[in-house]
């Protein structure tokens, strides 16, 4: 057997979706049968301060692993360092657009958090200087990646739930208390509300069962249609607490042969699950939060959306039999290993784009969403708006 291939990577930004990420990337791969590639860190930036990376590298990464990473007190440090393979971004996506340009200026392939920007025509920006740069670049739509969704996705596929024509999908979280008015989650200036941060996801599992299953020669004329959004903003920002997608695509999946319907929700008050905490002490009271219809039956994907661990598979019939599968992460990770790994092999085979999250796509579904938010009402500022680099954007990372 050949040994496994190290990909060493750079971690721009220490927050907590960084510590995740890392924590996951260095869990043994052995633990997934991973066996053709390796997972090192080898350099952590913090945009605040030099301890900040160097606390990030105690606390996360040293356990781990025996080299010890370089810190930086900038970003700017991190992407000349010669010995990184590929940045790993974890700022807010109102930064995704400046650091990842920083990171492409400088000829580093790229693994950026979702959503990818702030807005299309940021995205397209990226995608064209990374195919000008032949450049490995993925928007880090982790779930997408998940066992349990190419699961999902090859039921589809294979039809075994006939032809697909409407999804609901559904990512709420059902805070009980005011974010503070600095929090990513209703902060203009970091692009928060639902949409960008949780709506995603719905829209993630949308487009899994209603595009990306779909035959290849369908994509270029599958476009879908926002039919109506209806977004209610959060009263002291002005960031959207809840957002509601109709959309229309003119193909169902995976034959074509008629049109599909699907309605993608997100909320910030509301919870997608009011019972998910009690499930241990009440039982099975679990709803799903992602509905996939069918002609001939239904999959059911219960949420939390963006990390599901369980799916059904309903046929139609009196008779039928329930599929109910479970999943479990491997190594006691959270599960952002399985895009890591994707990441890696997609970098080392010479590929500018991942087959599971490809550009086309990736730009597709933030044209959604920037018709979602043409239609609510909703802009953010121009400076995290502006295709412009270098802009220095004010607002903390």
């Amino acid at each position: 057997m050949p040994s496994p291939k190290t990909v060493r990577w750079g971690i721009l930004a220490t927050g907590g979706i960084a510590r995740t990420f890392t924590k996951d990337l260095l869990t043994p791969p052995d633990t997934r049968n991973v066996t053709d590639i390796l997972h090192t860190v080898v350099a952590v930036a913090s945009s605040s301060s030099l301890s900040s990376a160097q606390s990030f590298i105690a606390d996360v990464v040293t356990p781990s692993q025996s080299s010890h990473p370089t810190p930086y007190a900038s970003y700017e440090e991190l992407v000349k360092d010669p010995n990184i393979d590929i940045v790993y971004i974890a700022t807010p996506h109102s930064h995704h657009y400046q650091n990842a340009m920083l990171c492409l200026e400088h000829d580093k392939p790229v693994l950026c958090e979702k959503a990818l920007t702030v807005n299309a025509s940021q995205a397209k920006i990226l995608y064209e200087t990374a195919k000008q740069r032949k450049l490995f670049f993925m928007e880090a739509v982790w779930t997408r990646y998940f066992p349990l969704s190419i699961a999902v996705r090859k039921h589809i596929t294979g039809g075994d739930i006939g032809e697909v024509l409407r999804v609901t999908a559904d990512m709420s979280i059902g805070a009980d208390k005011d974010f503070s008015l600095s929090s990513r989650m209703i902060n203009l200036d970091l692009a928060g509300g639902a949409l960008l941060d949780l709506g995603i996801y719905s829209l993630t599992w949308v487009f899994q069962a209603l595009y990306h299953t779909l035959p290849e020669e369908f994509k270029a004329r599958a476009r879908p249609t926002v039919v109506g959004t209806a977004m209610t903003p959060e009263p002291r920002t002005g960031a959207d607490e809840s957002t509601l997608i109709l959309l229309e695509f003119p193909y169902s999946t995976p034959t074509g042969k008629r049109k599909a319907h699907a309605v993608a929700t997100t909320a910030l008050r509301i919870s997608d699950d009011p019972g998910r905490p009690f499930v241990e002490e009440q039982g099975d009271i679990e709803v799903p939060a992602v509905r996939i219809q069918g002609e001939q039956g239904e999959l059911q994907v219960f949420g939390p959306i963006y990390r599901p661990t369980r799916y059904r598979l309903i046929k139609k019939g009196p008779a039928s039999d329930v599929l109910d599968r479970r999943f479990e992460f491997e190594g006691g990770a959270h599960g952002m290993m399985y895009e890591a790994d994707a990441a890696a092999r997609s970098l080392l085979s010479g590929a500018l784009e991942s087959e599971t999250m490809p550009w086309a796509e990736s730009i597709l579904i933030m044209e959604i969403m920037d018709e979602a938010r043409r239609q609510g009402g909703l802009v953010y500022p121009p400076s995290i708006e502006s295709t412009e680099y270098p802009v220095k954007l004010t607002e903390k990372q």
